[in-house]
C-alpha cells in the first residue's frame, strides 16, 4: 500500500466495519468534493501518483449528491455500462466493498478506469447535476472504491462456472484484452494472454506515467485476473512465435481475440526527425514506464534527460511526455498547431501541466528540425498557424500564416501526433481484412472479423482512442466469443 493511500485508509475496514462516518441522505445539497492532491511545487519533482484520492469521508459525501435517477443517463454515457448508481448507493451507505464488487460486475478494471477515463466526456457528461451544476464526481467514486477494496486485502473472486473445455486465445494485455479475458474466464472458458513484451498491461504498463497510473494498480488488476484462472504467456509475438491461424490449427484454440492496439507512432515526415534527440512518444514513455528508467540508478535504463524539450501534439500522450521530461528536469514546451480549447487532451491533464511548469506555443506547427554537425538537434523552425473552416474533424482547420517561421532552441523533440496498428498479425493473416488505415474491419455488433473464428476490439480496430471505448468493444466480443464456441448465433 503507498502513502497516499495508507492515509486515506486503515487495512481492515471492510463493509462489515466501515469507518464511523456520518451518511447524508442522498440529493445532499452538497458542492462537488475535489480530491486531494500533491502541491505543483512538490510533484513535478518526483513521480509519486498526483492525486491521493477520496478518503471516506470525501467518497460519502460525494456519494451523497447522487439523486439516483429513474432514467440515469450516467449508465448510457458508460461504454460498459457500469451501474453507476447502485454503486455509489454503496459508497454512499458505507459498504465500500460492495460498491466495488457491484462496480466489477460490468467492468475488471475499476482501479485503472477511475483514474484514467474521461468521465467528463462520458458517464459525468450525462450526470443531470451537470445542466445546472457540477456532476457527481463518478470516476473518482470508482477509484475510491476500487482503491479501498484492495488496500483492504478483502479482494473477493466471483463464482466461476463449470469449464466448458473451450480454449480461447488474447493476443495482447492492454485494456481490450485483459477485459475480453476476464469475462470470459467467468463464462467457464480457458483463456490464455498471449503478451509480446515481459510485463502485461500493454498501454496501461508502457504509455501511462507512473504519476497518473502507478504500476501496482495495473499489477494488482492482473494479479485478481490469474486469480480467476486466466494463463499469461509473457515475450511471445503472435505474428512470430507461431500465427493466429496455428494458435487454432495446431495449438487448439476454439477462438481467438486480436487486442493489440495502435503501438506505431506516426512521424510528421519534416526534415531532421532522424536526428539525434528525436523520439517519439512511444518510445519515450516506454523507456521510463516499462523499462523503469525513472528510477535510475536502480534499474539500469538512463533516463533520458535534456535541457530544452518541445513535445509535439496536444492529446494525452503529449501531456504524458511532457511531464514525464519535466521531472527529468527538462524545461519543456507543448508546441501544437491548433487552439488550446480545440486541444484533445484531458482539461485535467492540461491543468496539471501547466501547473507543475509546462510550456505552452499554441497555433505553432514545426516544418523542420535543426542539428549540429554531430547531427544532434539544436533547434526547431516553425510557422505560426490561424484557424480556418473546421474540418472532418468539426475543429476549424489550422492554416499557415505566410511569412512567419521563427526558429526556437531545443536539444529534444518528442513527438505524439498518434499512433497506428502494428501490421503484423495482418501480414501474416491474408484473409483478415483492413482498413487503409491498417485498422482490422469487424462487425461493430459482434466485433467479429472476416475470420469467423477470429474477433477484434480496441485500438485496433477504432485507431488510438480511449481505455474505457477499448474495454466497451471488448465486453461486446466476449459475448459473441462465447456464443461462437458454445454454437450459438451471434446476433
Amino acid at each position: 500500500m503507498n502513502a497516499s493511500m495508507s492515509d486515506n485508509f486503515e487495512k481492515g475496514q471492510t463493509q462489515s466495519n466501515p469507518p464511523e462516518v456520518s451518511k447524508p441522505k442522498k440529493g445532499a445539497k452538497v458542492p462537488r468534493q475535489p480530491m486531494p492532491e500533491q502541491a505543483p511545487e512538490d510533484r513535478r519533482y518526483n513521480f509519486d501518483e498526483v492525486p491521493f484520492g477520496y478518503t471516506p469521508e470525501l467518497a460519502i459525501l460525494e456519494a451523497s449528491r447522487c439523486i439516483e435517477c429513474k432514467k440515469p443517463g450516467c449508465v448510457e454515457g458508460c461504454p460498459v455500462h457500469i451501474d453507476i448508481p447502485g454503486f455509489i448507493r454503496l459508497i454512499r451507505e458505507g459498504r465500500f466493498i460492495e460498491a466495488a464488487q457491484h462496480i466489477k460486475l460490468q467492468n475488471s478494471l475499476p482501479a485503472v478506469c477511475g483514474r484514467v477515463c474521461p468521465q467528463e466526456e462520458q458517464c459525468e457528461s450525462k450526470c443531470i447535476l451537470g445542466v445546472k451544476g457540477e456532476p457527481v464526481a463518478i470516476g473518482r467514486l470508482e477509484r475510491f472504491a476500487a482503491d479501498f477494496e484492495r488496500a483492504s486485502g478483502e479482494v473477493a473472486l466471483p463464482n466461476i462456472p463449470p469449464k466448458t473445455g473451450k480454449r480461447i486465445a488474447v493476443v495482447g494485455s492492454g485494456p481490450a484484452g485483459l477485459t475480453v479475458a476476464g469475462d470470459l474466464i467467468r463464462l467457464g472458458h480457458d483463456v490464455t494472454i498471449f503478451e509480446a513484451l515481459h510485463e502485461p498491461g500493454g498501454v496501461l504498463m508502457y504509455g501511462i506515467p507512473e504519476f497518473r497510473l502507478p504500476k501496482e494498480i495495473v499489477r494488482a488488476e492482473v494479479e485478481y485476473l490469474k486469480r480467476l484462472g486466466v494463463e499469461f504467456v509473457m515475450n511471445y509475438v503472435v505474428g512470430r512465435n507461431s500465427t493466429v491461424r496455428e494458435l487454432v490449427e495446431e495449438e487448439g484454440y476454439h477462438a481467438v481475440f486480436i487486442g493489440t492496439g495502435a503501438g506505431l507512432p506516426s512521424f510528421m515526415g519534416i526534415p531532421g526527425e532522424n536526428l539525434v534527440g528525436v523520439y517519439s512518444a512511444n518510445e519515450y514513455l516506454t523507456r521510463s514506464n516499462l523499462m523503469k528508467a525513472f528510477l535510475f540508478p536502480k534499474y539500469d535504463t538512463p533516463p533520458i534527460r535534456r535541457d530544452k524539450v518541445a513535445v509535439i501534439g496536444g492529446g494525452n500522450v503529449a501531456m504524458d511526455a511532457a511531464r514525464t521530461a519535466l521531472r527529468l528536469g527538462g524545461d519543456v514546451t507543448i508546441v501544437y498547431r491548433r487552439a488550446r480549447e480545440q486541444m484533445p487532451a484531458r482539461a485535467e491533464e492540461i491543468h496539471h501541466a501547466e501547473e507543475e511548469g509546462v510550456k505552452f506555443m499554441l497555433l505553432t506547427n514545426p516544418v523542420r528540425i535543426i542539428g549540429d554537425e554531430r547531427h544532434r538537434v539544436v533547434g526547431m523552425e516553425c510557422i505560426r498557424m490561424e484557424l480556418g473552416e473546421p474540418d472532418s474533424s468539426g475543429r476549424r482547420r489550422p492554416v499557415p500564416v505566410p511569412n512567419s517561421e521563427f526558429i526556437i532552441e531545443v536539444d529534444t523533440v518528442i513527438i505524439a501526433i498518434g499512433n497506428q496498428p502494428n501490421p503484423l498479425i495482418p501480414q501474416t493473416m491474408p484473409e483478415l481484412q483492413t482498413t487503409k488505415h491498417g485498422t482490422i474491419v469487424v462487425d461493430p455488433d459482434t466485433m467479429q472479423t472476416s475470420v469467423p473464428y477470429v474477433f477484434a476490439g480496441g485500438d485496433i480496430v477504432s485507431g488510438a482512442a480511449t481505455v474505457i471505448s477499448a474495454m466497451g468493444q471488448a465486453k461486446i466480443a466476449a459475448q459473441s466469443i462465447h456464443r461462437y464456441v458454445m454454437g450459438l448465433p451471434l446476433k
